[in-house]
This record gives C-alpha cells, sequence and structure tokens, in this order.
C-alpha cells in the first residue's frame, strides 16, 4: 500500500470552510446587532444625560427647563421624550430598536443644580 499524499488527505473535506462559514454567519449578524443595540442604548442614556442637564441649567438661571431639555436632545430622540421638573429636571427617552423582537426600554437621567443640586 502506497502512503496516503497531502493531496490524498483532503479529498472528502471539499468546501467544508464554506459550509462552515454560511452556518456561523447568522450568529456571526446576530452578535453584532445585539452589540449594536446596546450601543444605541448607551448613546440614548448620553443623550438623555445631556438633556437633563441643559434642563438643569436652564431652571437656575430662570429659563424653561423643559424646552432647554427637549433642545438638548438631537432631533431623533425629542418626538417620543418625556421631560419633567419635579425635584430637578428628569428626561425620559426610548431607545431606538434594531433587532426585532427585542422589549421597549425606555432610559432615564435627572440632573439637579444650585444651592442643594450640585
Amino acid at each position: 500500500m502506497p502512503p496516503a499524499t497531502a493531496s490524498d488527505r483532503g479529498v472528502g473535506e471539499a468546501g467544508t470552510a464554506s459550509i462552515e462559514l454560511i452556518a456561523v454567519l447568522p450568529f456571526l449578524l446576530l452578535a453584532v446587532l445585539v452589540a449594536a443595540q446596546f450601543a444605541l442604548a448607551g448613546a440614548t442614556l448620553w443623550s438623555a444625560g445631556v438633556a437633563a442637564r441643559a434642563g438643569a441649567r436652564a431652571d437656575l438661571v430662570g429659563r424653561d427647563a423643559a424646552k432647554a431639555a427637549r433642545r438638548g436632545l438631537p432631533r431623533s430622540m425629542r418626538d417620543g421624550a418625556k421631560v419633567g421638573d419635579g425635584n430637578g429636571v428628569w428626561v425620559r427617552v426610548p431607545v431606538p430598536t434594531w433587532v426585532p423582537g427585542l422589549p421597549r426600554v425606555t432610559v432615564t437621567s435627572r440632573a439637579r443644580m444650585g444651592a442643594r443640586g450640585g
């Protein structure tokens, strides 16, 4: 019996790597979408914090806190946002979803300035 050559060993495995890549692709895509969704939630929370601080600064100098907080949000987040000014200024914004089937998540940020608020 002649010894096996390098070309004989891979005869039955032609195309295996392509099939494995196709099998892994949906999971890879899902992982990227979930990571993007977490990044979007973080950006939404950051924007809500910026808006709440803008509202608190406006309230400190006697301006309309709710109006300033809304202006502090990106245009795409202004429609669904809720702003209040009880015990500081709070901003509640729904997180946009990129992954279908995820529950609706809302983030809230609160800010206070002045003698007691810091």
